[in-house]
C-alpha cells in the first residue's frame, strides 16, 4: 500500500467520520448546541476541502496510485452517508433525500467497479454534472449541520433546498452514467442469455 501526502489526507477524511458522530453523542454539558453544530460543520467542511486537495496534490506531485484512486471515493461516500444519517436523526433533512443520495452512490460505485473490471472505466469517468452534484451536496450538508442563521439566511431552509437540488442532480447524474454504460450492459446481457 503506497503512502504519500494525498493518501494521508484521504485517511484523515476517513478519521473525521467517528469524530463527527461522536460530537453528537457527547454529554450535553460538554458543548452548547451552537458549538456542537459549528464543530461538526468545520469537521465536515475540512473533510470536503481535503477531497479537493488530495486529488489536486496527487496530480501536481505526480503521486497518483491505484490505491488512492480506490480510497478517495470510498472516503467521500462514507462521510456523506454518515453526515446524511446524522442529519436525518436530528430531523434536519428527510430520509427520502438521504436514501436517494446514498442509494445512488452505492449504485454508481458498483457500476464503476464493474466497468473497470471489463475495461470500460472511461465510459463512466467523473463528469462535470457529477462535480456540480457533489458541490451542491457538500454545501447543503454543511448548512444543515450548522443549522443556525448565517449572514441573515436561514441555513436550514437554504440547506434543505440545496439537498433536494443535490438529490435531483444525483438522479440526473445516475441516469447520465447508466446511459453511458448502457451499451456495455446491453452487449454483455445479450451474450449471457
Amino acid at each position: 500500500m503506497p503512502f504519500n501526502l494525498p493518501i494521508f489526507l484521504t485517511w484523515l477524511r476517513i478519521l473525521v467520520i467517528p469524530l463527527l458522530v461522536l460530537l453528537y453523542y457527547l454529554p450535553q454539558g460538554w458543548f452548547s448546541g451552537t458549538e456542537r453544530n459549528l464543530f461538526a460543520t468545520l469537521l465536515f467542511m475540512g473533510a470536503a476541502f481535503t477531497d479537493w486537495l488530495d486529488g489536486y496534490l496527487a496530480r501536481k506531485l505526480n503521486q497518483t496510485s491505484a490505491f488512492g484512486a480506490f480510497l478517495d471515493p470510498v472516503a467521500d461516500k462514507l462521510i456523506v452517508a454518515v453526515a446524511l444519517i446524522i442529519l436525518v436523526e436530528l430531523e434536519r433533512t428527510n430520509a427520502v433525500v438521504a436514501s436517494i443520495i446514498i442509494g445512488r452512490e452505492i449504485t454508481i460505485s458498483a457500476l464503476r467497479e464493474w466497468m473497470a473490471k471489463i475495461g470500460a472505466a472511461k465510459n463512466v469517468a467523473v463528469s462535470m454534472l457529477g462535480k456540480i452534484k457533489t458541490t451542491a451536496q457538500m454545501l447543503a450538508i454543511s448548512l444543515l449541520l450548522y443549522r443556525d442563521p448565517l449572514f441573515g439566511w436561514n441555513s436550514l431552509q437554504v440547506g434543505n433546498f440545496l439537498i433536494w437540488l443535490a438529490a435531483l442532480l444525483t438522479l440526473w447524474s445516475m441516469g447520465y452514467y447508466l446511459h453511458k454504460a448502457w451499451p456495455e450492459i446491453a452487449r454483455r446481457a445479450g451474450t449471457s442469455c
